[in-house]
């Protein structure tokens, strides 16, 4: 399974596998793949240097890299409490009449409220790459478009590679005019934002869009066989994220939205704007039906959407409130019917990957015997 690009980046295999746990990017480049871990959850630069501290060492010098969500155009001197007046008081009604009605109680006076989404915002990024610069990191991935130039200048200048998501062909020859070196292709069967193209239509339209820069597969993968599948289209690595959420390493802190996504099938999951103000697909539950009510005030654009929805999003998953407990997955999530250790899916995925790969030699055998020079007794016509 190797290609120029794991080569390169001294991989055995070209699985990048995004996740917002330390353990499992750990376990991921241990396996043989890279890790990838997501940085937008960490408000604080002092929590990710931490996770990063645990990070390289327990990866045993082997390759990781940094998943930050950071606009290519500059936003600065927004703060927080700007965006949040922002947000009407009938969304917030709206907010508070869900919960009530589904009784999530509040969180306890000392609880933490959960992740806001600040990671978009200019200084947060910034803070972070402060961080994540400090430490032997291989790979910068954007998932929101190309970062600023000097950004992708500065990944550089430290031997990075910086890998953007692309969910078109335009977008892709963004990235490449932008000095990117890796482009994700990311079809609409993927967990989280995604844009309107299946990831067997895009893939071998951003391969021939941006040639020779290489091209990662992602959505829809989570089998050997789809690995196979991604490379036959062109590209040189695959990229997966929902898959790791069942692994044995991750900590969702929740077994209720555990089992949900074990009994999942792939006609389980919706795009929808309720999480974030954009498209993202996510298991579909009340919530997000709720949001699709056009009786209701609709979402709001992103970032308000995300803030307002933080901490009722953090009341839900505290409380394990069933009909409204969600998270961002693929479709994929009809093949994650048992938790696994990370090395148990890397040995599903060679072998799934070796018996596409017998598949296609024995029929491209045939092909080869079918096509031979004509012997004795067979028809010259």
């Amino acid at each position: 399974m190797e290609t120029e690009l794991s080569t390169r980046l001294g991989i055995e295999y070209p699985v990048f596998g995004f996740t917002p746990f330390p353990a499992v990017a750990a376990a991921i480049s241990r396996a043989g793949g890279m890790g990838v871990l997501g940085a937008v959850r960490y408000s604080a630069p002092d929590e990710l240097a931490r996770d990063l501290d645990w990070l390289d060492g327990h990866t045993d010098k082997l390759p990781y890299g940094l998943d930050v969500v950071m606009p290519a155009k500059k936003v600065e001197g927004v703060t927080e409490a700007d965006i949040e007046a922002m947000i009407p008081p009938e969304h917030r009604a709206y907010v508070e009449a869900l919960l009530t009605k589904h009784g999530v109680p509040a969180l306890a006076a000392d609880e933490r409220a959960g992740w806001r989404i600040t990671g978009w915002m200019e200084k947060v990024a910034r803070d972070q790459l402060d961080v994540a610069f400090d430490y032997p990191i291989k790979l910068l991935a954007n998932a929101l478009g190309s970062p600023p130039a000097d950004v992708v200048r500065r990944a550089h200048d430290h031997g990075v590679l910086v890998a953007a998501l692309a969910g078109s062909a335009r977008h892709a020859r963004h990235h490449q005019e932008a000095g990117i070196d890796i482009v994700v292709a990311q079809g609409y069967e993927a967990g989280g934002h995604t844009g309107e193209i299946a990831s067997m239509v895009l893939v071998p339209e951003v391969v021939r869009a941006v040639a020779p820069l290489p091209v990662l597969a992602a959505g829809g993968i989570g089998t050997g066989e789809q690995v196979a599948a991604g490379l036959a289209l062109g590209a040189q690595g695959v990229w997966l994220g929902s898959v790791w959420l069942t692994a044995a390493e991750a900590d969702l802190h929740s077994p209720a939205l555990t089992r949900k996504l074990l009994a999942a099938g792939s006609g389980d999951t919706v795009r929808s704007r309720a999480l974030t103000g954009k498209p993202a697909r996510q298991l579909r539950t009340e919530w997000t039906d709720a949001w699709e009510d056009p009786a209701g005030p609709g979402t709001l654009p992103m970032p308000l959407q995300g803030l307002l929805v933080a901490d009722a999003v953090s009341r839900i998953q505290r409380h394990e409130v069933g009909p409204l407990l969600g998270t961002p997955v693929g479709q994929i999530v009809g093949a994650m019917n048992q938790e696994r250790p990370v090395q148990a899916v890397f040995d599903d995925l060679t072998r799934g990957f070796e018996r596409a790969m017998d598949r296609l030699n024995r029929i491209a055998g045939r092909g080869a015997q079918d096509g031979a020079a004509p012997g004795p007794g067979r028809d010259r016509r």
